[in-house]
């Protein structure tokens, strides 16, 4: 990463969601061109998920699904393949779902459906859905475009049964304090945004995460810095009980220009595990 941020005044987080959206509709079509997503596997019946999630996920057969912020749907449509009874994607962009849907409509799935929602409205948008699922899955970059943690677990226990769980993959919090932006040494990043500083950051990155010849015209976002603890707090709060956590020395994307791609085609530090990459973990509702 090597992006322009500045902190913004707390009275423009409403602007959030408008700058936010209109950066990942316009990601849409990169993600789905040449230097994007390769959906073969998922067209070929099996959709590939990534290491990390792929040894953790479990058995999903005749499971319900809630996967919030599907972006493209490609994981929706792997857990679908992998015998979910149903699988109910969730994203605020028109783009992204409209090529979800397409994809599923490719792969012959009558279990996978997509609706049109940011994550924190997904109770009011879906009121017939309250306990009713027995998974949500949300995974990898996700947190940070959200404002409102205690939002987000209310959301993910809305849809829940009791006895259901999330399963949750994202960036390491202590990584997204490291940018390549900030002054550092050959091969590493440097300091840039402070742990316990929970923003909002205002970014203009051109750059797509996918393409690396992508450059976005809608390149503001504002994102957000959450400590471990506050995401953790922000469960137990809304009624899920931690049942694991684990950290991962990698992550499924290049967070940093140093970083190299390991044998499981997960990116990693160039010489030792200095800090974590990602976190993963499994919460229960009680």
């Amino acid at each position: 990463m090597n992006r322009c941020s500045t902190p913004m005044a707390a009275s423009s987080t409403s602007d959030w969601r408008r700058l936010n959206q209109a950066n990942w509709d316009e990601r849409t079509a990169f993600h789905l061109g040449p230097r994007g997503y390769d959906l073969s596997s998922h067209r070929a019946g099996r959709g590939r998920l990534d290491a990390i999630v792929e040894a953790e996920i479990g058995d999903v057969s005749g499971l319900s699904i809630l996967h919030l912020q599907c972006h493209l749907g490609d994981d929706s449509v792997a857990l679908a393949q992998r015998g979910a009874k149903r699988v109910v994607g969730v994203d605020f962009s028109p783009p992204a779902l409209a090529a979800a849907r397409s994809l599923a409509a490719e792969c012959g799935l009558t279990n996978a459906r997509f609706v049109l929602s940011d994550v924190l409205a997904a109770p009011a948008v879906l009121p017939g859905e309250a306990g009713a699922f027995d998974l949500v899955f949300t995974s990898w970059g996700t947190i940070c475009w959200l404002p409102d943690l205690e939002a987000w677990a209310a959301a993910i226990a809305f849809a829940l049964r009791p006895g259901g769980a999330l399963y949750f993959a994202d960036m390491h919090p202590v990584a997204r304090v490291f940018d390549d932006g900030g002054a550092c040494a050959d091969g590493f990043p440097g300091w840039r945004f402070p742990y316990f500083e929970p923003g909002p950051w205002r970014l203009d990155d051109p750059a797509d995460y996918m393409d690396a010849e992508a450059r976005l015209t809608n390149s503001l976002t504002v994102e957000f810095q959450h400590p471990l603890a506050s995401i953790l707090a922000a469960l137990r709060g809304a009624g899920l009980g931690l049942d694991w956590l684990r950290e991962h020395p990698c992550l499924v994307w290049k967070p940093f220009a140093g970083c190299l791609r390991d044998a499981q085609g997960l990116w990693t530090w160039p010489d030792r595990p200095w800090l974590p990459l990602a976190l993963s973990l499994r919460a229960v509702k009680a």
